[in-house]
């Protein structure tokens, strides 16, 4: 019995997860979005759902009083984000695999009316779009994590409540151990007892026996 027990905890320690640290990083590149290849910022976001991201831009653009669409790409139409410009523009945006499983690349484009944003040309602009873009994959990867967490911990949780629940009934079959070993000690004393109290009811009953068979001849004697 203890030696399964002991092959169903070893998968825990197999799938031990390794602590890393997590770093967001926006670059400057060309991509293929909105119909051609055009510069873009791009994000590696870690840990969250493709469609959870997706749901979260969209709402982030609203806020920005875009009309929102979405397909393969989520295009964002005369969203007025004053950090970047004075006037609307139209935000480009999708969601690619990464190169590990909790990974998604984030990619986003600029459109300020007929010229995407870049660096060289918008600085100012472009460092306003970065924070935008680095705060959403901050904000998405640590939401996300912070679900790891908490589902990670409800499994702490619930492994210390058996753990307790374990010791508890140890307690108890000790507790019933030493019940029981006093009862065995009762019992012990109480058979000498009783050994001592037949050996006496049997030494009553010969000598009641002789009375009796006396009496019984006496009883035969008479003619």
């Amino acid at each position: 019995m203890k030696k399964s027990f002991l092959l169903l905890i070893t998968p825990l320690f197999a799938f031990a997860i390794q602590a890393q640290n997590v770093k967001i990083k926006v670059e400057e590149k060309s991509e293929n979005i909105g119909g051609g290849s055009h510069n873009c910022l791009v994000v590696t976001i870690y840990d969250a759902k493709p469609d959870d991201i997706k749901k979260e831009w969209k709402s982030e653009m609203k806020d920005y009083n875009a009309k929102v669409t979405s397909g393969d790409e989520i295009v964002a139409d005369n969203a007025l984000i004053k950090d970047i410009s004075a006037n609307t523009c139209d935000v480009y945006a999708k969601t690619e695999k990464g190169s590990a499983d909790n990974e998604t690349v984030f990619t986003v484009g600029f459109l300020l009316g007929e010229t995407w944003l870049t660096s060289s040309a918008n600085p100012a602009s472009y460092k306003a779009a970065e924070k935008i873009v680095k705060d959403f994959a901050t904000k998405m990867t640590k939401e996300a994590i912070a679900d790891i967490v908490a589902a990670e911990q409800k499994k702490m949780d619930n492994l210390n409540s058996d753990q307790k629940d374990l010791e508890k009934k140890n307690k108890s079959l000790n507790d019933d151990i030493v019940s029981y070993q006093k009862k065995i000690d009762q019992a012990k004393y109480d058979i000498k007892d009783n050994e001592d109290a037949q050996s006496k009811q049997k030494a009553a009953i010969d000598a009641q026996q002789k009375v009796l068979d006396a009496a019984k001849a006496r009883q035969n004697s008479v003619e």
